[in-house]
């Protein structure tokens, strides 16, 4: 098979869908993989290493959309790449499709096979392509929202460990799911006190096995959402549904309830966020105040720390693109229900009805 790896394009992200050792395993399968220049570059791989594996370079985007069957990448394609996209393509990468009605159709109208890393899910229910970047994006929300409470950037002035003699910060995560756990641990390793709210018992009750005694658990509902961000300094919100919007937990009139300065980081920005307020930002451009409430809502939060995101990614998804190249998307599918469930779009029809639910379509635009 042919394999494209474009550069991404996405404002900010550094992230690259291949390490030259994951181009390495595809050409020993005896596939073709074409790297567009300088596209590893951001995450500290050079041309030369791409080239040394076996790697074709090509000068620009459109040449490697051209070249290949199979399109991997990070971050789900932005309008003008959408032309770009075939009817033969297979196009492996993340789409978080129930956040764009825009992204939705032109890859309906594109005819091609999407797959999408999100909803790749396996036999326990866990997501293992997602899984390495909430890891990322949940320690980076304690590591950005320490930065943002400073008060030259708007925030309340909290030390989130606070000193001897004054009370650590306050950090509330909502959601125990592999964003909260790591966001929870980060914070309790600052030294913060933590509330982490679920609605599942069954993790509330691993979150209070693992973690150290500053690290409180309670059951998320509205009434102990409004208590709790009364007074907590950063709140994290890291909810998800599978390849569905994400519920929003905070309203806009609870802002009013928080004290001036306080944090939100939405990590489930990707999904529409949990949060009313939310809207995507860029690493460029990464907040903005309403009711003086700081928001971080980065869309794609891992491509500031590359090298470790892009390592992480290709340790995950290269087993699955494998699959892909040496039996082809209808047999590996049909063979790998984990893969089978990252089907999104197929041949101009949407084939996981979470997207069709998310825009109130009707089941006509579902295969």
């Amino acid at each position: 098979m042919k394999i494209g790896v474009p550069k991404e394009i996405k404002n900010n992200e550094n992230r690259v869908g291949m390490t030259p050792a994951g181009v390495f395993e595809l050409i020993k399968n005896n596939h073709t993989v074409y790297v567009q220049k300088t596209a590893g570059l951001g995450s500290g791989f050079f041309d030369e290493d791409y080239e040394k594996v076996g790697a074709t370079l090509l000068d620009t985007i459109e040449e490697v959309y051209a070249s290949a069957d199979m399109i991997v990448k990070v971050k789900e394609p932005i309008a003008v790449e959408y032309d770009l996209i075939k009817p033969h393509h297979i196009v492996f990468t993340y789409f978080h499709f129930a956040s764009s009605e825009p992204l939705t159709r032109a890859m309906l109208n594109s005819k091609a096979v999407c797959i999408a890393y999100e909803t790749v899910e396996d036999e326990d229910g866990l997501l293992p392509l997602l899984t390495p970047m909430s890891e990322v994006a949940g320690r980076m929300a304690i590591q950005q929202g320490a930065k943002y409470l400073e008060k030259p950037i708007k925030g309340r002035g909290v030390l989130l460990g606070g000193v001897p003699g004054v009370p650590p910060g306050k950090v509330l995560v909502l959601g125990a799911g592999t964003v909260g756990i790591q966001a929870a641990k980060m914070a309790a390793g600052l030294g913060a006190h933590v509330t982490i709210m679920d609605i599942n018992m069954k993790q509330l009750r691993y979150v209070n096995d693992v973690m150290p005694n500053h690290v409180v658990t309670e059951f998320s509902s509205e009434f102990n959402i409004r208590n709790r961000i009364k007074d907590h300094d950063l709140i994290v919100g890291g909810v998800l549904i599978k390849g569905a919007k994400a519920p929003k937990l905070i309203t806009k009139d609870m802002l009013k309830e928080m004290r001036p300065g306080t944090v939100i980081v939405d990590v489930a920005v990707d999904q529409g966020g949990c949060i009313e307020t939310t809207k995507a930002t860029t690493h460029e451009d990464p907040t903005y105040i309403i009711d003086d409430v700081v928001h971080y809502c980065v869309a794609n939060m891992p491509g500031a720390v590359p090298y470790t995101s892009t390592l992480a990614l290709t340790n995950v998804t290269l087993p699955y693109v494998l699959r892909l190249a040496n039996q082809g998307w209808e047999v590996a599918c049909a063979k790998d229900k984990s893969l089978r469930k990252g089907l999104n779009i197929v041949k101009g029809k949407i084939v996981y009805e979470e997207i069709a639910h998310a825009f109130n379509w009707s089941v006509d635009a579902m295969a």
